[in-house]
């Protein structure tokens, strides 16, 4: 099942389509608010993008100086080529200490390489502690926004699922007394967490720390607590200097939820400082995580992708994403980073998702760090079909066309062929002909002459 299929199955269900298209739409005219307080927002825009195609042109050297400052700070760097290695290095970790017990904190990195389960199958517990990823955790299905994971459901369906779960009273729905229940189960589970694993939202190359950013302070409780915190961050999220930090910081929040600045935004260098003189001293391993971002680096029309700091504006003010959800795009990362990003990583499986856009370039104009989604966008299209990676019908149809468009003569008798034919046929089988496109609208009346006729008769008559 493709993008189409999954996005038919979403908006079969009106209601949903409609709230869940108003709910982002809010989140996104939250954003521009907060934009027009700061009057330096483009400069800032400015700024953010420079730093960030800076680091592209020398992610080898920051990430040398971080791996040397972190590890003078006491922490210890590890290096995964991709997913699969990134998991067999946590789980080595947590085996080593003997860990069956794990909090995690909100990081789309892991759910890239499908960490949860792979820890799952080997017998330790881990918990999603960020809200949203508890609930759509316990529903068992992936997030359906980097920033809102389960922004595609109700709180009826929320309140269902913590009466199954958590034994909430039937048919309860009010929102601070499901997160009042949340956080009473998550309480446990943080007192008897063994370990905590974070995202990280930037590195910093100069003191060899990084920040994560949180709105629920799931984060800091859940590595203050256990001894050994391990944090895991793509090979992009690095900036070279502790003052690089301010204008993303600026523009993080205001881009994602319309916030001057998130609830929480800490900073963490090294392990924490042993408190008492029991037990073993606490332990902070970064693992810094490839999986094809070199190789999506050595691509000059979509390396700045790579620029992107997961803040979601792009998929707020989609139209596309906001009417198909995003569990339609099939990948970690949807709507139109999503859309530039998974191609790269398998592009027979994601050849749709370029085509899941209108080119309106709404997501340009939002991006903070001024990533040309909608241009990449169509660049990939045009990379999928030269390497066939689109349907046998489609590149047929494409054929037949550009024959058709391409020969005058040809082309003036088929549309003349075909206007007669349609101008003929009852409107309910024109609607049928016009597949997908008509599905929602009607075919319009088709004229009985065609421009270029109208035109010549037109100036005919002027003539005389």
């Amino acid at each position: 099942m493709g993008h189409v299929e999954r996005a038919r199955a979403f908006v079969a269900n009106a209601d949903r389509t409609t709230w869940h298209d108003e709910a982002l739409w809010f989140v996104r005219a939250k954003r521009d608010a907060a934009a027009d307080t700061v009057p330096d927002w483009e400069a800032l825009r400015d700024e953010a993008a420079g730093i960030k195609r800076d680091v592209l042109g020398r992610l080898p050297e920051l990430w040398q100086r971080f791996e040397a400052e972190a590890t003078a700070a006491g922490a210890r760097v590890h290096w995964a080529r991709d997913a699969a290695e990134h998991n067999r290095i946590v789980h080595g970790l947590l085996a080593e200490h003997d860990v069956r017990r794990v909090v995690k904190s909100k990081s789309m990195l892991t759910e890239e390489c499908g960490l949860n389960p792979h820890l799952e199958a080997r017998g330790i517990e881990i918990v999603d502690t960020d809200l949203g990823e508890r609930i759509v955790q316990l529903r068992n299905e992936p997030p359906s926004h980097i920033i809102m994971p389960a922004i595609h459901l109700k709180r009826g369906e929320i309140g269902e699922l913590f009466h199954d779960e958590m034994g909430a009273p039937e048919g309860l729905d009010d929102p601070d007394a499901l997160t009042a229940l949340a956080r009473q189960d998550l309480r446990g589970r943080f007192l008897g967490a063994e370990a905590g694993i974070t995202g990280v939202n930037f590195a910093v190359a100069e003191t060899g720390s990084f920040v994560v950013v949180t709105n629920e302070g799931n984060a800091d409780l859940g590595t203050a607590l256990p001894r050994l915190h391990i944090a895991c961050v793509g090979l992009e999220k690095i900036v070279p200097r502790a003052s690089d930090l301010a204008p993303f910081l600026r523009l993080l929040a205001r881009s994602a939820t319309g916030q001057p600045i998130t609830t929480y935004t800490s900073h963490f260098r090294g392990p924490r400082a042993k408190e008492t003189d029991d037990g073993p001293a606490p332990e902070l391993h970064i693992v810094v995580v490839d999986n094809g971002r070199s190789r999506l680096l050595a691509e000059p029309a979509f390396r700045e992708a790579l620029a992107c700091i997961r803040c979601g504006a792009c998929l707020n003010t989609c139209p596309v994403y906001r009417r198909s959800g995003g569990h339609s795009y099939g990948s970690t990362v949807p709507g139109p980073i999503g859309s530039v990003l998974a191609p790269s990583h398998d592009p027979a499986r994601h050849a749709e998702l370029p085509h899941a856009c209108s080119l309106c370039g709404s997501c340009s104009d939002v991006c903070p760090v001024r990533v040309p989604l909608h241009h990449q966008l169509l660049t990939w299209r045009s990379h999928l079909a030269e390497a066939g990676h689109h349907p046998r019908r489609r590149r047929l149809a494409f054929r037949l066309a550009a024959g058709v468009l391409s020969n005058p003569v040809l082309y003036e008798r088929v549309t003349r062929i075909g206007r007669w034919l349609a101008r003929r046929l009852p409107q309910d089988l024109l609607d049928r002909l016009g597949g997908p496109w008509s599905r929602s609208r009607a075919m319009p009346r088709i004229p009985e002459r065609s421009f270029h006729q109208a035109l010549r008769a037109r100036e005919e008559g002027e003539g005389r």
